[in-house]
This record gives C-alpha cells, structure tokens and sequence, in this order.
C-alpha cells in the first residue's frame, strides 16, 4: 500500500510539473515587454559630423533617448551642442529620428528617417553675403531619408535629403539643395572580446553645389565596459574643399578648416 501511494504521488508530481511548463512560459513571453527605453549621455572632445566639427573642435555634451517596440519599429532624439561659427546663429543641435529594423539571420535591414533641428540656426543677409534682404532667412533643418542593411559587423548606409541640405537653398544661395545624398560604408568588429574597431568611409554629395562634395573616412577603437560605459578615440579626416569649410569667430581671428584631420575621443554611457 505504502509503494502504491508513493507512485501515485510522485505521478501526481509529474502530471503538475508538466502541466506548469505552459504556464510558465506563458508567463515569461507575458513579461517580455514590447516597448523598451533606452538613454545615453557622453562627453565628446568636439561634435562630428560626417567628418566636419561643428563645435570648431570645441569639446560637445552629447546625450538622447530611444523608444523601441518588439516588433523593429524605433523612434528617439539626440542632441549636442554646436558651434554657431559653423552653423550660422544656432544655439545646439536637435535630432529627432526613427524607423523600422528587421533581423533575418546576420543580416538586418532597416529604413528610417532622420530630422535635423537647429534652434535658431538659419542664414540671414549677414551670413549668408547674398541677396536675403528685408529680414528675409532661411532655416539649415534638414529632413533626410535613409535605408541601410548590414550584415553581421559590415554596414552599407544610404541617406537622401528631401529639404534643401542645411540651408543651402535658392533664396539663400541661387540653387535648392534638396537631393543632395551621403553613402557609406562602416566596419563594427570586435576583433577581442569588450574591443571593437571602428572603420568608416563616406561620400557626402550637395545637389547643385558640387564644390561642397567631400569624402571622409575614419580608423578608431571602442572599449565596452559594465555599467552600459563605453570609452573611444579615433582618427577622422575628409577632402573638404579647405576654402568652403573654414569658419570663423565674429571677431574673424579664431578660423577653423573643420574638414581638416583630427582626432576624437569620448566617453559615453548607455543606460
């Protein structure tokens, strides 16, 4: 009698554990949530963009938030300071961005949008040196369009500009800018384990304005630490015409070729 209980309660033990396996992961998937945010702020030695410094090499505070939904879509902001020698009377920079990104074995895909927004940024009769008269501007917002894919740790990018390209437009300049695209190609390998270098090339192309085209290429290196820290340095130059982007202070003195060779290191925390 005393075996014959023994089995039927150990039975009993299994019927009920494999019973609870559903439920459990039921539970599981039900914790999983579908929406994740995401922050991250970095002290940067200046702010650049597709390898021009818009901080005239002046150190930038960098930081945004990220919303992310299970099924790839994405939407977030960004913002650094700049330097108002290199965009013309803005007092910072305010991405707002966000698309799509699906995963298939190495290979992702993903087709955004990204909005640049610069607060009081705009060229005027005094910036600009041309026509704008009567207190007439013109913003440097630029909305582009982009689609990338990337396989495993190599990444092919092509961005399209919808709006005149930072200002250069037929009331600012004689000729509208919209159409003007960047391609490029970036190499994220982490050749040991919390090390990844960084390799980057790219073509930046202004529609009408074929003097402002560069190329601009990047070598670098990414430490990951625990903690969401991350610490980077790297080697940036490009083929900017030297005439076009050199800026300079009010007082004229303080001129920078922001296409220039230079270096940039950072620290950065995600969390």
């Amino acid at each position: 009698m005393l075996n014959h209980r023994r089995h039927r309660n150990t039975l009993s033990a299994v019927l009920l554990g494999l019973l609870a396996v559903p439920f459990c992961a039921q539970a599981e998937e039900a914790a999983a949530p579908a929406y994740t945010i995401s922050a991250n702020v970095g002290l940067f030695s200046q702010y650049i963009f597709r390898g021009i410094s818009y901080t005239q090499e002046n150190p930038a505070v960098q930081g945004g938030f990220d919303l992310a939904h299970s099924s790839g879509a994405y939407l977030g902001i960004w913002g650094t300071n700049v330097d108002d020698a290199a965009l013309p009377n803005a007092s910072g920079e305010i991405d707002v961005y966000g698309g799509f990104a699906k995963t298939i074995d190495d290979w992702t895909f993903d087709a955004g949008f990204l909005q640049f927004i610069f607060p009081g940024g705009e060229y005027n009769s005094a910036s600009a040196g041309t026509s704008l008269v009567g207190g007439q501007t013109e913003t440097l917002n630029t909305l582009e369009l982009n689609a990338a894919v990337t396989w495993k740790f190599i990444q092919l990018k092509y961005s399209y500009a919808v709006t005149d390209y930072f200002g250069l437009s037929k009331k600012s300049y004689g000729a509208d800018s919209d159409g003007s695209n960047y391609l490029e190609a970036n190499v994220n390998y982490e050749f040991m384990p919390t090390w990844v270098v960084n390799l980057h090339v790219g073509h930046q192309k202004v529609k009408n304005y074929e003097d402002y085209n560069f190329t601009d290429w990047k070598v670098g290196v990414t430490k990951n630490f625990e903690g969401g820290w991350q610490a980077a340095a790297a080697y940036i130059d490009t083929n900017a015409e030297k005439t076009l982007y050199t800026y300079c202070n009010d007082n004229g003195r303080d001129c920078k070729h922001t296409g220039d060779s230079k270096w940039l290191i950072y620290v950065k925390r995600t969390f």
